[in-house]
């Protein structure tokens, strides 16, 4: 199903949705135990695939490169004053002086 505007699907499909999406990330983690970098991207493409008819399925097609965008702004600006990355000791980036939270809400609903 294709929807013409945001919008939640009805719970068999959602269940569908995340049920694949479960079974992608798995194939990746598989993958990676392996060894198997042809498995990675096999499963990193199956996943971005599953990924974007879940956006299709929401009615969210017509939005996602502009919340792909606004994502990646606020990424950016977890930075340090000196634009470097701050990172925690795992290596998740931390959240530096500048950070704003991105406004998902404008674009998907046009605000």
């Amino acid at each position: 199903p294709v929807l013409d505007a945001p919008q939640i699907p009805d719970k068999e499909r959602i269940q569908l949705r995340l049920k694949l999406m479960k079974e992608e990330l798995q194939e990746i983690e598989d993958a990676f135990n392996a060894g198997d970098i042809v498995g990675v991207a096999d499963g990193i493409t199956d996943l971005i695939y599953v990924t974007n008819g879940t956006a299709v399925e929401c009615g969210l097609h017509g939005v996602m490169h502009k919340c792909h965008k606004e994502v990646h702004s606020s990424n950016m600006s977890k930075l340090g004053e000196d634009g470097k990355p701050l990172l925690r000791e795992d290596g998740k980036f931390l959240k530096g002086p500048n950070y704003f939270p991105p406004n998902l809400k404008k674009c998907v609903y046009n605000d």
